[in-house]
């Protein structure tokens, strides 16, 4: 006959310290730069950049290495680490987004022109209205630029160092958010634009698509924005120094 098994009942103080135990030797288990690096990014307010974490941990930590070990551990959670432009932030993840969502956003939809406009300065940034019209073939409205400067998805960048110093025009990284993109050369090159038939596949020789750069600096040709563009709401607000 099969011996009946043991019940036995396991006082409360002993399922504590068992509990206790494994959340030590899973701490050990994990790098305390592992651990710096999650905290700081879930208490970041907003996507935060390479540098400014870097600057936070150890020397020796291989911030990138970090980063993508890290992404990877939250792959598969309820959030996800996501890499927006330079900057990195949590994200609930695609396929659970609609449990937080409690309100019915009602897309503003854009104008052909818009959509044209905002094509050309996402490929050719930086670049000014007058260029923008040159390469479209058509001289636009000034409400064009205003709406796509109330959506978040385009910036003045400076003034390019010809005479009348016209505004230059770039993307931000609302821009690369909204269409889920981590930097701008994830834009469709030539073969993907005819592939989706975006493109009329009768071009002409020599026609190609530009290659868009991240670099948010300043080209040789762009002069900053001047003080009084602030008045006009141009210039970006100074940076808050943190004491």
């Amino acid at each position: 006959m099969a011996a009946l098994a043991e019940r036995r009942i396991i006082p409360h103080e002993e399922l504590k310290s068992r509990s206790e135990r494994k959340a030590e030797v899973e701490g050990e288990a994990r790098p305390e730069h592992m651990r710096l690096l999650e905290a700081l990014l879930f208490a970041a307010a907003a996507p935060i950049d390479e540098k400014t974490m870097k600057g936070r941990l150890p020397e020796e930590v291989d911030l990138k290495a970090s980063l993508r070990a890290l992404q990877e551990e939250y792959a598969v959670r309820g959030v996800n680490l996501v890499r927006i432009g330079s900057k990195w932030t949590f994200r609930t993840a695609n396929d659970l987004s609609w449990l937080l969502t409690k309100e019915a956003v009602v897309p503003r939809k854009l104008s052909r022109a818009a959509i044209e406009t905002l094509a050309v300065i996402a490929y050719h940034q930086p670049v000014t209205r007058v260029e923008v019209e040159e390469i479209r073939g058509v001289i636009m409205s000034k409400g064009t630029f205003d709406v796509l400067m109330e959506t978040g998805w385009i910036r003045p960048r400076g003034r390019r160092k010809t005479p009348g110093r016209p505004i230059t025009y770039g993307t931000t990284e609302q821009f690369l958010a909204q269409f889920s993109l981590e930097a701008l050369s994830d834009l469709p090159g030539l073969e993907e634009l005819k592939g989706s038939g975006l493109l009329d596949g009768r071009l002409p020789p020599g026609f190609d698509v530009p290659a868009p750069s991240d670099d948010p600096a300043l080209r040789d040709d762009e002069d900053p924005l001047e003080p009084g563009d602030l008045d006009l709401g141009l210039a970006p607000p100074p940076e808050r120094i943190e004491e």
